[in-house]
Formats: C-alpha cells, structure tokens, sequence
C-alpha cells in the first residue's frame, strides 16, 4: 500500500476536494461565544455570526453552499445547570439558505418540563454539504 502525504489538496474547480465522489472534510465550522458580545474564537468557512435573538443566531457562510439541503451538527456548554441539556437546532420557522444557517440554542429542562432559549458562552457547529 503506498501513502500519499501532502500540506495542502486543493480541487482544480474549487470547492472541497472529493475521493470517490465524497466530501472528507467539513464545509465550514464554527466555535463561538453567542452571550454578550457574540465572537468567534475560532473557524472555517464562516464570515459572521449575526445574534438575532436570545438563543437565536445566523451562521453567515464564507463561500455559498451548492444548495440548502447541508447537515448541521452543534454542541454547547450545559452552563453548568442542575437539570436538563443544551440542545443545537435549527428553528422551525427560518429556512435554511445557500449563504446563511439559522440556530437556535435551547435549554431543555425535563425536570421542570419547560425548554427556553439560552445565549450559551461555549457554541461548537459543524456544517456538511457541498459549496457552490
């Protein structure tokens, strides 16, 4: 078996490089602070992050997506609460666009049987899919 070692693989057409037709790496993917001032610490492929509301973000994306069917997989601090998990999801009511991923942060409390939207200091999102 041979090994092939390189610092950088780039595609001729742009984009992401693919073996056998599949995408190895991420799109884009972002770890920011979305309470107070939001700011990312660190990422790629991500521009911006707009605060809409509490709990609420947009992802603004460096490059378009092909199309708005990309998977988006986030993670936060429990803030260190007692009862429930913080969840990462996209809102039911804003779609998803080709430039931009809507988010929301919310804290389920099974507990209390009540969820509520939360700024979480420690946000982690990963988005799969192919750039335009």
């Amino acid at each position: 078996m041979s090994t092939v070692k390189a610092n950088d693989i780039t595609n001729v057409t742009g984009g992401i490089p693919t073996v056998k037709s599949q995408q190895l790496i991420p799109t884009a993917w972002v770890n920011f602070n979305g309470s107070g001032t939001v700011a990312i610490r660190d990422s790629e492929g991500i521009s911006s992050i707009t605060d809409v509301k509490v709990g609420g973000f947009t992802l603004n994306f460096t490059t378009t997506m092909a199309n708005s069917n990309y998977a988006v997989v986030g993670t936060s601090k429990n803030e260190c609460q007692a009862n429930g998990a913080v969840v990462v999801h996209f809102p039911s009511c804003t779609a998803a666009t080709t430039s931009a991923a809507p988010l929301i942060i919310t804290r389920v409390d099974a507990a209390a049987s009540s969820n509520s939207y939360i700024d979480a200091t420690n946000i982690t999102v990963i988005v799969a899919g192919g750039q335009s």
